[in-house]
């Protein structure tokens, strides 16, 4: 005798179908998954999205943000597990509608009016009288008295009474479906407008993302999306006067090409600023050419005021550079090498040969980022005080102690003060200079000089990666305002020849009439002193016995130089003096040493006022400085061509539509569910005694208020017209 267990392997199916089912769209998995998405949309707020990598090493370290990239927390909201905790959304609250609506339909149709009338006693806001009226009449005020307050009512007539059930509030329930609806279209939305179409058409139609460089007609097909894609997000570079009608749509692993239905051609960028240099306004008048009619349609794009083509919305996103054409003068600031042009477009780069201390070298110019206006904080910079004298903020090498405050090299272009003075200081350049191996360091050199501390500066600065901040060197402007005179005294002190000018005549000037044999000695030491600065002498010995045959170390040159020359030469005690000492050779050689040079080119020689101090001042610690700056040449802004550049953001969404319905229905449904009560009347009338009548009635709702309760007894006074009883 066979036993056959299909019923039952059946039946256990069916009810882990039933358990699963129940689970999904159970209240609770439901609030589970709502958590979830807040933590990944806390977690996409406060992690920044979609960007390279590198920044995501610098903040996290190597280890974690690998960690976190495997787990998509750089792209949350196209990650699979998001998208994959959306659908289960969607399935779960779509199973709760699916099971709790014809509940509550049936719920809207049905009065209870089958109600017991002892159960009435039971509710906790009730009431009951006996009233001197017969039945009729009481029947008959009592369905106007409903009426009027607004109840619907169904009347039930039995054999031993009249029950009146009626409702009031009913929208409660309509509420809950606005509200659960909203979610499952509010998902469905996001879903649709998402990557996950897009992610969909690249796996079934072979496409994938593309990863290199170059034009974007090269780009091959198995690349490009068709424009009929019926949903895609992307961005639309466009400089003034060109158009462009392909979308680049960024993917974790590259990008893809969109193709559009038309072109957009910009024909005006228009920019406004705040007072601190934020854009105000930016905004674009563009030309759409379409490709099928080859109509033409002209608009103006903002920043939320989109223009609309064929269902697809065109956003104003940002702004860059469109290739703007730029002349750089090259300074070289070795001696013996004469200035030159470079020119170029943002963006583009140039090969150029430097030389420097190990010979000639190949270098990659490049051109980063043209800035036409850049507002700084200048509430720290001082202007000359009203006697003509050095202000207080300008720096007096007399004063400095070598061995204590030369600690800081290429310090910040700009003070860091409490109060702000938001200045324009004109035009930037930045560029890139590249070596062979491909190490590259960055440069950011304003165009015009900025007023520091009294003193006319350019300001050069530069960074060894893009996560540092620009670390500045100032050079002073001399009495033309330009570079000329500081790039005069730097090649000086570079020369053996003009350092020993320098030197005899300072001695000759500085040796007193009395005393002509110190002539010599201050001679020597006028000597030692440029040649320290100018780092042709080396600063310390090695120790007795080191290799080199006790070789002299070349420590470089500057204020270090003359800091760490007395560390080794001169006493703890007496080095604070001799530092004054040795500061006003310095000063006073190399005041010689720029006279020197303008000689040799046949200019003028300059006499001692309070700029010239100024001028000296500055020029010492920023050739100082240069010994720590690492270019051989120093590129200044001397022309350009701006060409402005829109970014737009093209988008085709049908899910949109869907999003604002969910967004009205969930408003709706959250307001209606809040401020909305659904409850149940009930009012029994049974004859008593001679032409009396008994009356009973009873409230029901989903919560107890203070309203519901001013409200019963409003109406309970109108029904019952005498005192209770009960």
């Amino acid at each position: 005798m066979a036993v056959s267990t299909s019923g039952v392997e059946v039946s256990v199916g069916s009810r882990r179908l039933r358990e699963a089912v129940e689970l999904l769209s159970s209240m609770r998995f439901a609030i589970s998954l709502l958590t979830l998405i807040c933590i990944a949309s806390v977690i996409g707020t406060v992690v920044k999205q979609n960007e390279p990598l590198n920044n995501y090493v610098s903040q996290f370290g190597p280890f974690w943000a690998d960690v976190f990239a495997q787990v998509n927390l750089y792209t949350v909201y196209s990650a699979p597990w998001f998208l994959l905790i959306l659908a289960f959304l969607v399935v779960s609250t779509s199973l709760c509608i699916a099971r709790n609506t014809p509940k509550i339909l049936a719920d809207l149709r049905h009065y209870k009016e089958h109600l017991r009338a002892q159960s009435l006693k039971a509710f906790h806001h009730r009431g009951e009288a006996v009233l001197a009226e017969p039945p009729q009449a009481v029947r008959r005020r009592v369905a106007e008295t409903l009426q009027d307050a607004g109840w619907t009512a169904r009347i039930q007539q039995r054999e031993d009474g009249v029950m009146f059930a009626a409702r009031k509030g009913r929208a409660n329930k309509i509420g809950y479906l606005a509200a659960h609806s909203a979610i499952v279209l509010i998902c469905l939305g996001g879903l649709s407008d998402g990557d996950l179409v897009v992610r969909a058409q690249m796996a079934l139609l072979g496409k994938s993302s593309f990863g290199g460089g170059g034009l974007i007609a090269e780009v091959p097909p198995e690349h490009r999306l068709s424009a009929s894609n019926p949903t895609f997000r992307g961005n639309l570079f466009v400089p003034e006067g060109a158009r462009a009608g392909v979308a680049v749509l960024t993917m974790p692993d590259g990008v893809v090409l969109q193709d559009l239905p038309f072109d957009v051609e910009l024909k005006r960028f228009i920019v406004e600023y705040y007072a601190t240099g934020m854009p105000r306004l930016f905004a674009s008048e563009i030309v759409v050419h379409d490709h099928a009619t080859g109509e033409t349609f002209e608009h103006r794009v903002e920043v939320n005021k989109p223009a609309f083509h064929r269902g697809i919305a065109i956003y104003q996103s940002s702004f860059d550079d469109g290739g703007s054409r730029v002349k750089l003068r090259a300074l070289p600031l070795g001696l013996g090498s004469q200035p030159f042009d470079v020119e170029g477009q943002i963006g583009g780069r140039t090969e150029l040969v430097s030389s420097g201390p190990q010979g000639e070298q190949k270098v990659t110019l490049e051109f980063g980022e043209l800035r036409v206006i850049n507002v700084e904080n200048l509430s720290g910079a001082q202007a000359p005080g009203a006697d003509g004298s050095a202000s207080t903020g300008a720096t007096d090498p007399r004063r400095v102690d070598l061995v204590d405050s030369l600690q800081q090299r290429l310090g910040s272009g700009i003070r860091t003060v409490s109060q702000r003075e938001l200045r324009n200081v004109g035009p930037s350049i930045t560029y890139r200079l590249r070596d062979a191996a491909g190490q590259a360091r960055e440069y950011h050199n304003y165009m015009a000089p900025v007023m520091l501390d009294g003193v006319s500066v350019y300001l050069a600065g530069l960074r060894d990666t893009p996560q540092d901040s620009f670390r500045y060197l100032r050079i002073p402007a001399d009495e033309n305002g330009g570079l000329d005179g500081w790039l005069r005294l730097k090649r000086a002190l570079d020369d053996p020849a003009l350092r020993e000018v320098a030197a005899r005549r300072y001695a000759a000037l500085a040796t007193p009439p009395d005393r002509p044999e110190l002539t010599e000695q201050l001679t020597a030491t006028a000597r030692r002193t440029l040649g320290l600065f100018s780092g042709a002498e080396p600063a310390v010995k090695p120790p007795e016995g080191a290799g080199n045959g006790g070789a002299l170390v070349r420590q470089g040159g500057g204020l270090q130089a003359l800091a760490q020359f007395m560390e080794s030469a001169i006493p703890e005690n007496d080095r604070l003096r001799m530092s004054e000492v040795l500061l006003r050779i310095l000063n006073g050689s190399l005041f010689e040493l720029m006279n020197a040079a303008r000689e040799r080119e046949s200019l003028a020689p300059l006499t001692i006022d309070p700029e010239l101090e100024r001028f000296m001042a500055a020029a010492v610690t920023s050739l100082s400085d240069s010994f720590f700056y690492p270019s051989p040449i120093l590129f200044q802004l001397a022309d350009f061509t701006q060409v402005q550049a829109s970014v737009f953001q093209v988008a085709r969404a049908p899910g949109k539509t869907l999003v604002y319905i969910g967004s009205v229905l969930l408003i709706v449904g959250v307001f209606v569910m809040l401020y909305v009560r659904d409850r149940r009347l009930w009012v029994w009338l049974q004859p008593e005694g001679e032409g009396g009548t008994r009356l009973a009635t009873a409230l029901s709702s989903t919560r107890r208020t203070l309203d519901g309760d001013a409200e019963f007894d409003k109406l309970k006074a109108r029904l019952l017209q005498a005192k209770e009883t009960t």
